[in-house]
């Protein structure tokens, strides 16, 4: 696994738009007020062309000009690592436009976004032994002030801490408007994470494996593509195992249900070491009198792994940034999720 050098004082961080750009409220407004927190840093800020374009379909251009900026940031020399500016809908199809054979001989950069930036996150790794994290976009960077998982994104990019915990609280209503854009998590909500398969120690789980996941609703599309190299993945690191990380957008349980069945049956899970699963962003959503931990439980309790659910990942912050690719070791304890990533 390539890791990358971490982000240094005076550093260049790259924001690139490979889905939605930042050219609507409030996401325009938090876009602007991150970089000048980030100059005040002592940080040099460079943008990609399609920060400020908005003439795709479900993302900020089209899929060549996506493409396009990816390769850039990657193999050529604009910043030091990269951030993505937003989540959206159709990543998916900027992907037959990266040169993923180029970013593997280049040298490697960090690269962090969450939702549809999965389709990043998730073959960054696969395709081309290259970490990525799973954390925020750089909207989230523009709040007052930092909640401390978005310093915890910082940090992990900086080398300053490697390890994560959960949050004493998360948002389940969002507060923030264009009136007063910079309004940060309204976290109202106790943590309340479960654990399930794991009958040995059904209150508390110890275990390790390499990180490996994203969105739900992303992760099923690719399954079975040309970029679909997770069993090659679970070859080459078959001694450490894979832990998942999961969450769903706009999934019903019955599509959760669904789409991990269809992950299962691909043998994405073959070498599983556990799960840690994201707050569900439809929260109430019991179609057909099933939940998503319900959906969850069904496809993958006879595994015998550990399960977290409700867990500090996804959709509804505060989420903990996680290096896909990374070894990890975790620990779960009522009230109390822990994850240290392990280089190597």
């Amino acid at each position: 696994m390539r890791y990358p050098d971490f982000l240094k004082g005076n550093g260049r961080i790259g924001f690139i738009s490979p889905s939605f750009g930042p050219t609507i409220e409030p996401y325009a407004s938090c876009f602007t007020e991150a970089k000048e927190r980030f100059k005040t840093m002592g940080y040099e800020c460079i943008e990609g062309p399609n920060c400020s374009r908005s003439d795709g379909m479900g993302k900020s251009s089209t899929p060549e000009n996506c493409g396009a900026e990816i390769n850039d940031f990657f193999i050529n020399d604009p910043s030091d690592i990269i951030i993505s500016c937003g989540g959206g809908e159709t990543m998916c199809e900027d992907l037959p436009f990266v040169d993923f054979q180029g970013i593997s001989a280049a040298k490697p950069k960090w690269f962090m976004g969450y939702s549809d930036n999965t389709n990043l996150v998730l073959t960054l790794p696969t395709l081309c032994d290259t970490a990525a994290i799973y954390g925020p976009n750089a909207s989230s960077f523009g709040q007052r002030p930092w909640h401390q998982s978005v310093t915890d994104a910082l940090d992990l990019l900086t080398g300053k801490n490697l390890n994560v915990r959960n949050y004493p609280k998360w948002e389940l209503e969002q507060i923030k408007a264009d009136a007063d854009p910079y309004i940060p998590y309204n976290c109202t909500e106790s943590f309340s994470m479960k654990l399930e398969g794991s009958a040995a120690a059904p209150q508390s789980a110890d275990f390790s494996g390499r990180l490996l996941g994203g969105c739900l609703d992303c992760l099923q599309l690719l399954c079975g593509t040309r970029f679909d190299k997770v069993k090659d993945f679970e070859k080459r690191y078959e001694k450490d195992g894979i832990i998942w990380f999961l969450e769903a957008c706009e999934l019903t349980s019955i599509a959760v249900r669904r789409s991990l069945w269809a992950l299962k049956e691909a043998g994405w899970f073959d070498t599983a070491k556990g799960f840690i699963f994201g707050r569900p962003y439809l929260y109430n959503d019991d179609s057909f009198g099933l939940t998503q931990d319900q959906a969850v439980t069904d496809v993958l309790g006879g595994l015998g792994v550990p399960i977290l659910l409700n867990t500090d990942i996804g959709h509804l912050p505060p989420r903990m940034p996680l290096i896909a690719g990374a070894l990890a070791q975790v620990k779960a304890h009522p009230g109390r999720l822990e994850i240290s990533h392990i280089l190597k």
